[in-house]
């Protein structure tokens, strides 16, 4: 017997998932989201299927409130989110580009970008950053590590509020640094992104795979570090 899924259940869930998209970004949602399906919507409860234990375990601890949430903005009787392993799609990838429409654009000219690196946002360069008195030390250090073949300190620690630009100043470094020294091998991701991929190389015994995706690499950018 199917599961229940009253009138309406499929397209309150693609609001759902909409809405999860909007407020977590492409990357985000790619990464951990992508891959859930909805398996049942009955009474007070809704189901929800992901491809393994491990997605289940991460939405559980870092999503599920919000989903929640976000079913009860459809439907207020909904009181509970379970989350099953099966009905899932495919399991996200260390490797995936989190390429997605409406995503920012890539660097598809450049052609040397590492697949696991995530696409960089072009309205993040120098030249479009307001440079104030919070940020202005972290603008120095940032122009000095783009613009210096060799830099004298590394690594480089941006620490700050929301909204003073530490993802905008790292983008601008990968920008610089990739049309400065076209020869520099440069990758950009998320802290969340990066721990997926070493926790996914532990789970299936490939730590050295995971390794040598970084042995080329000259100038790794780990965004949201404090994540680890």
């Amino acid at each position: 017997m199917a599961p229940a899924r009253p009138p309406g259940a499929a397209e309150a869930w693609e609001k759902v998932r909409a809405a999860l998209r909007g407020e977590f970004g492409d990357a985000t949602y790619n990464s951990w989201l992508k891959s859930m399906s909805l398996i049942e919507h009955g009474g007070h409860r809704v189901t929800i299927g992901v491809p393994s234990r491990f997605v289940r375990d991460w939405i559980a601890s870092h999503y599920a409130a919000r989903i929640l949430a976000l079913w009860q903005g459809e439907d207020d009787a909904v009181g509970a989110i379970d989350i099953r392993v099966g009905g899932g799609g495919p399991a996200p990838s260390a490797e995936d580009g989190d390429r997605a429409e409406g995503a920012a654009e890539p660097r598809e000219d450049a052609g040397e970008r590492e697949a696991f690196s995530t696409p960089l946002d072009r309205r993040f360069r120098f030249d479009s950053f307001v440079v104030g008195k919070p940020n202005e030390l972290a603008y120095a250090a940032a122009r000095r590590v783009a613009e210096t073949p060799s830099v004298p300190f590394n690594p480089l620690f941006i620490y700050g509020g929301v909204g003073l630009g530490k993802t905008h100043l790292m983008h601008a470094i990968a920008w610089h640094i990739s049309e400065a020294y076209p020869d520099r091998r440069v990758v950009y991701l998320s802290a969340e992104k990066f721990m997926y991929g070493f926790v996914r190389a532990l789970r299936f015994k490939d730590v050295m795979a995971f390794k040598q995706q970084f042995r080329s690499v000259d100038v790794l950018m780990v965004d949201d570090v404090q994540f680890v």
